[in-house]
């Protein structure tokens, strides 16, 4: 199965890759914009936008606001929160913002969501610890009430309760919605629901496919389709003559820009765990596509092979400000065209 330019699935019809950009508002916002007009110019299929609060790892508090300029300000692509952070928002707030972004974009817009993490924007907007501990699967359902196209909703919950409310404007359609997933739990969480997951930068392909794994067995336990769920898998690409020189930019631009995730407080005035930064950044290059087109598209491939995720979303950004709108314009140029070609069938077993 495949997904039409709406996000429904066509039963039936070959799957084929589908390349995003991932961004994360490094750079600033007006060059966020530059990167997702040069996406739509150099042919990818979408944007997806990351969240973050008070850290300069990403520079987007707001994943759905950033994606209704871009929707206005592109013609072709979709455009994707990856992710919102739900447990900072009311979920009815968030599913109203996405149900008017879908109809006033003709459908290209797609929202994924996260648990997020234990850090202080939990104080500052007020929804407190136990909303990330306890309350993302009732905020989750609340949310995909909404998008269903129902005509009124209430809720009754540990956490949200109000009467039946009219839903306006009414979704014409089931929204599509993503969950970003690190956890077992949020991934059987997912699955029990048969949602697809946005699957990040950190792990290899292996653990890919465990998470996977588990999200089968969860799935089918309860109902759905899992060959009928048609994941995301984010992955960091650096395009460059070969990969030794795209490992040696690399080891020079990412480092200061991960070191920002230093900035993360936690809501429990503990001192986050940070990682080792250079042991953090041999792990990307090892295990992400990397060098010349050639290469990337091989290892993209290879990727899909195993984990059976055919919709690939590339992270650019580690090229710094000076060289990511010439990572995205060689993407369209030099590794696109290979992409088709490549036999992204998935492992059989």
């Amino acid at each position: 199965m495949t997904a039409d330019p709406t996000g429904s699935t066509v039963v039936g019809a070959p799957r084929l890759p589908a390349v995003d950009l991932f961004l994360l508002a490094a750079h600033g916002l007006p060059a966020t914009v530059t990167y997702a007009r040069a996406a739509e110019a150099a042919g990818l299929g979408g944007v997806w936008l990351a969240e973050h609060h008070f850290i300069a790892y990403g520079q987007c508090p707001s994943a759905t606001t950033l994606a209704g300029h871009l929707l206005g300000a592109t013609d072709r692509i979709s455009v994707g929160t990856a992710a919102a952070v739900l447990s900072n928002r009311h979920p009815v707030a968030l599913a109203e913002e996405a149900a008017l972004l879908d109809a006033v974009s003709g459908g290209r817009f797609r929202l994924g969501v996260a648990r997020g993490g234990p850090w202080v924007d939990l104080e500052v907007f007020g929804t407190g610890l136990p909303r990330y501990q306890q309350g993302f699967a009732e905020a989750l359902d609340l949310v995909r009430r909404w998008l269903s196209g129902a005509a009124t909703v209430g809720a009754d919950g540990e956490f949200f309760t109000f009467r039946d409310v009219p839903v306006v404007p009414r979704p014409t359609r089931q929204v599509p919605i993503w969950v970003a997933a690190t956890s077992p739990a949020t991934v059987a969480l997912a699955a029990e629901r048969g949602l697809p997951l946005l699957l990040g930068l950190q792990d290899d392909d292996a653990a890919k496919r465990a998470t996977l794994d588990r999200y089968v067995d969860v799935a089918a336990a309860h109902g759905h389709d899992p060959a009928a769920v048609e994941h995301a898998s984010a992955h960091l690409i650096a395009l460059a003559d070969n990969r030794a020189a795209a490992e040696r930019e690399l080891r020079r631009t990412l480092p200061p820009w991960l070191a920002t995730t230093r900035q993360y407080v936690r809501i429990d005035g503990s001192p986050p765990v940070h990682r080792d930064l250079d042991a953090y950044v041999e792990h990307l290059l090892r295990i992400h596509p990397l060098g010349s087109a050639e290469e990337c598209a091989e290892r993209l491939a290879a990727s899909a092979a195993v984990t059976g995720v055919h919709h690939q979303l590339l992270m650019v950004e580690g090229a710094g400000p000076d060289g990511t709108a010439e990572q995205i314009a060689a993407i369209g140029a030099d590794l696109l065209p290979k992409i088709p070609t490549m036999d992204l069938r998935p492992a059989s077993g």
